[in-house]
């Protein structure tokens, strides 16, 4: 396919590609999404940028002079991807933003890029409890503080205490998690920046007993959540503000569960889990948020907000 054909700007293209020459291999363009996401749904990205390291990030970031849109992809877990190419960049950080380290007795430090259930195992291993709900989290580091993620009654900024930072114009800033204002499920930093890295504070304990707990979160989960088939966890947040019912109560008393749009359809064990039954589109699943959202505010009166991000 050529770009013109694909809907890009074609000199668009021409002059990103002598911008950013120097990155190689590094930067491809028209890179396929597709794979990059549980739903297994997307199209094309613009540009796709993998770092291998820090300085070559700054770099990137000042070559761009805040002149595309980008958007950070960590383990897609949580990612619905337009099946049109996105008109931006899309930067993949790599295995050298994938470090965790102990400092002292009870901090981890843990790169942007370090899975969410890792970071519960690192803890296990060096008998700190706190992190025991990460490991029923699907997902990065960077992703989870985005979003302030959360379960069991544990979120990101219970244990969070302070994260490194590299904002639009490549300046890096270390900001303490005193000084972020969180809320459920979001908190006030600026969707600008791209996160690095975080120190994490735990409470010393036995292993046998964090273990113990772990395992009990895990089990808990599997009874009510769907595993190993495309999908991209909670779609939509709990409205904490408005009642005090789950999202998926507004949901099993609102909305025709057997509901679908092609191959996009509400999964059995648990209504706020969406999932791709084989060949789903975007406009299908959208299509099915969409629905599932009239629904409950036609039923209810209750606006129900999406926790999944879209990527279009």
């Amino acid at each position: 396919m050529d770009e013109r054909s694909s809907g890009i700007n074609e000199m668009k293209i021409n002059d990103l590609k002598n911008l950013l020459v120097e990155f190689g291999t590094n930067v491809s363009f028209e890179q396929d999404l597709k794979k990059k996401n549980w739903f297994n749904i997307g199209g094309k990205t613009k540009v796709f940028y993998k770092a291998d390291n820090l300085k070559e990030l700054v770099n990137f970031i000042k070559k761009l002079k805040n002149k595309e849109k980008v958007f950070i992809l960590g383990a897609g877990s949580n990612t619905l991807i337009t099946d049109d190419t996105f008109d931006g960049v899309v930067i993949k950080l790599s295995k050298n933003f994938n470090n965790i380290s102990l400092l002292g007795e009870d901090i981890i430090i843990a790169g942007s890029s370090v899975l969410d259930k890792t970071l519960s195992d690192f803890a296990i291993s060096n008998n700190l409890s706190g992190f025991e709900f990460l490991s029923c989290i699907p997902g990065t580091i960077g992703g989870g503080i985005r979003m302030n993620a959360g379960c069991f009654g544990k979120e990101f900024k219970d244990i969070l205490l302070s994260i490194q930072a590299i904002d639009k114009e490549g300046n890096i800033k270390t900001i303490k998690s005193k000084d972020i204002k969180f809320e459920y499920r979001n908190n006030d930093l600026s969707d600008d920046l791209i996160f690095l890295s975080a120190s994490f504070k735990g409470t010393k304990s036995e292993a046998k007993k964090i273990k113990s707990e772990t395992e009990k979160l895990k089990i808990e989960k599997s009874k009510n959540q769907p595993t190993k088939i495309k999908t991209s966890g909670s779609t939509f947040k709990n409205p904490v503000t408005q009642t005090k019912k789950k999202v998926w109560e507004l949901i099993k008393e609102s909305v025709d569960l057997d509901k679908s749009f092609g191959d996009a359809y509400i999964s059995e064990k648990h209504c706020n889990f969406f999932v791709n039954r084989g060949n789903a589109t975007f406009n299908d699943m959208d299509s099915l948020i969409n629905y599932v959202s009239a629904k409950v505010f036609e039923k209810t009166g209750i606006k129900i907000e999406k926790e999944i991000k879209i990527l279009k």
